[in-house]
């Protein structure tokens, strides 16, 4: 079975949860993954408050769709693209 993956938005960056078992929120994981990674120095020094108006103005997407600090996260890949970051 081949996985499908979504198309990028335009000037977006992409995180790509690969998740062990299934999660009750999405902005901790979220904001762990934006801290462990080293493409996007700008993101990875963003402040809580910061990381809370992307939920808040919809800049925090997955599948094509706005997210919630609290969407649940199944097992498995999810794609979660953040609007006004380019992808190095």
């Amino acid at each position: 079975m081949q996985d499908h993956i979504p198309p990028q938005p335009a000037n977006s960056f992409r995180i790509t949860l690969d998740l062990m078992r299934a999660e009750r929120r999405l902005d901790a994981i979220l904001l762990q993954a934006i801290k462990a990674q080293s493409e996007n120095l700008t993101l990875r020094e963003i402040s809580r408050t910061a990381f809370k108006e992307l939920f808040a103005s919809g800049k925090i997407q997955i599948k094509g769709q706005n997210a919630t600090p609290s969407s649940g996260l199944a097992r498995g890949i999810t794609y979660v693209d953040i609007l006004g970051f380019k992808q190095k």
